[in-house]
């Protein structure tokens, strides 16, 4: 039985009213793959000049201005502990919803974007679960990779949220 958490399967409760496909966006990391669910996606873009943030997290790349709206900006290899690579011509910026707040995050390459039923998200092996993995939702295969599937709510801490939050204010005053 599957349950639904922001419209991706997510393995557990009850699927009453629940989506059976979910459609997710595929980016790669490295080497590995994850996915989020389109719904929280605003926009996929390229890179732009970003100007650093003093004192923020490590790995807050900086803010952009993307039509007038600061957005800061995460890098998630720098998020997940994965070692720095200089930004490649396919890196992208995600533009995302995170609690009602916008956020960018920086990935070395969307792949594509693709449909999955609730019978092809398996839970993250138990081995992964934990404070530190809680932002996963499942896992499945595609084309004998490994797909992670985030979820992008719980990708920051409460605590950086509200870091985000502030980030936010002081840079736009």
């Amino acid at each position: 039985m599957m349950q639904v958490s922001g419209g991706v399967p997510r393995p557990g409760a009850k699927q009453e009213g629940a989506r059976r496909e979910a459609q997710l966006a595929c980016f790669r990391l490295g080497s590995e793959f994850y996915a989020l669910d389109i719904m929280k996606i605003r926009e996929i873009i390229k890179p732009q000049k970003l100007t650093p943030v003093p004192r923020a997290p490590s790995f807050v790349e900086g803010v952009i201005n993307l039509r007038g709206a600061v957005i800061p900006v995460v890098d998630m290899r720098r998020r997940f502990g994965l070692p720095v690579d200089p930004h490649q011509q396919k890196s992208r910026i995600i533009i995302c919803s995170l609690s009602e707040k916008i956020i960018g995050l920086m990935v070395d390459e969307v792949t594509e974007v693709r449909n999955f039923t609730r019978e092809e998200v398996q839970p993250p092996p138990h081995f992964m679960q934990s404070a530190a993995t809680d932002f996963m939702i499942g896992v499945c295969r595609v084309r004998g990779e490994l797909l992670i599937i985030l979820d992008v709510e719980k990708i920051l801490t409460s605590d950086e949220k509200i870091d985000f939050a502030t980030l936010q204010l002081s840079k736009s005053s």
